[in-house]
């Protein structure tokens, strides 16, 4: 089994991200500003470590085969910490030797009509663009990243923490998914997020998920 860095491990996908890689027997790395012991057990470490930060991406992500980010941030603009975030990780995982990088979405990012975002719809409610054009931001760093990576982006529905694990999933291209669901699984997007570190099939794209 692989080796996998797991950052914004302390969120609600990032702790599915962690518990579906060591269910698969990886050894796992959860990395989170604040760390929660919790969550070690003997396939996962939890180390301290900030993804805006170089240094602290390089010195997390040493030794590993991929990383997983689900990292998020409400109290600074998206803007800034999606961009910062997105360069550190580019900068570090190349300085580790970490080439695969899977990247959490959002489903406003994604097109409702061929060459319009959801996000450009004039009903899209104004307090959440900002947040949908830091996840915008992200894709203009990584667009000549030195890195095989990919964002995959759930639905705009319902992510629900509590419901169980299927495995299923589809995945598209840069259009919302139809027939459109009303709610997806963090379990299931753990299952996409971790099967495309494990074996890749997308690359230098944003790409839909959902069930």
């Amino acid at each position: 089994m692989g080796k996998i860095v797991v950052f914004g491990a302390g969120g609600r996908a990032g702790r599915k991200v962690v518990a579906e890689a060591a269910a698969r027997g990886h050894t796992v790395t959860a990395v989170m500003r604040t760390p929660d012991t919790r969550l070690a057990d003997r396939h996962v470490t939890v180390v301290a470590g900030d993804v805006t930060d170089a240094a602290s991406v390089a010195a997390a992500a040493t030794g590993h085969d991929a990383a997983i980010t689900t990292a998020a941030r409400l109290d600074v603009p998206a803007v800034d910490f999606y961009t910062a975030a997105t360069r550190a990780l580019v900068t570090g995982l190349t300085g580790a030797g970490v080439s695969r990088l899977v990247l959490a979405g959002i489903g406003p990012a994604l097109e409702a009509a061929p060459g319009r975002r959801m996000l450009d719809d004039p009903a899209f409610p104004p307090d959440h663009r900002a947040f949908a054009l830091g996840h915008v931001a992200q894709l203009d760093v990584l667009a000549d990243a030195p890195l095989d990576w990919v964002v995959l982006a759930p639905p705009p529905v319902f992510l629900d923490e509590a419901a169980e694990r299927t495995g299923r999933y589809r995945t598209g291209g840069t259009a919302l998914l139809e027939p459109a669901p009303d709610s997806f699984s963090y379990a299931d997007l753990a299952v996409a997020l971790v099967d495309e570190a494990d074996s890749p099939r997308h690359h230098g794209a944003l790409v839909a998920v959902g069930p």
